[in-house]
């Protein structure tokens, strides 16, 4: 799937990045995985679809472009998804505020 010139990887099943794992009205979100600098819908869909050496995103890469939203095309930089409010800053759209339990899956937090 693409989102702008973004290629989104995994069992994406609609427009807004959700998959087959994660698929509510709020998960519109796709992450860029460090170690293989591809955007996979979750971490399930990168084990699965992925690099098989998953890598999380050091704090001193945190100003990195690495979160799509889904709705508006928009890429985030971890440090402004991080300290957000569950939304994207550019559209509104509501993100999943669950996504925050799987954050050491992403980033070294």
């Amino acid at each position: 799937m693409k989102i702008n010139e973004h290629i989104i990887k995994g069992p994406v099943i609609d427009q807004e990045t959700r998959c087959t794992h994660y698929h509510t009205e709020l998960d519109r979100i796709a992450i860029k995985f460090y170690c293989c600098q591809t955007y996979f819908p979750c971490h399930l869909c990168h084990e699965e679809a992925g690099c098989g050496e998953t890598q999380v995103w050091p704090q001193d890469k945190f100003d990195q472009k690495a979160i799509l939203c889904g709705a508006c095309g928009k890429e985030l930089t971890i440090n402004t998804y991080l300290k957000g409010t569950n939304k994207c800053p550019t559209c509104q759209a509501a993100f999943n505020p669950n996504c925050k339990l799987h954050e050491k899956l992403y980033f070294a937090i």
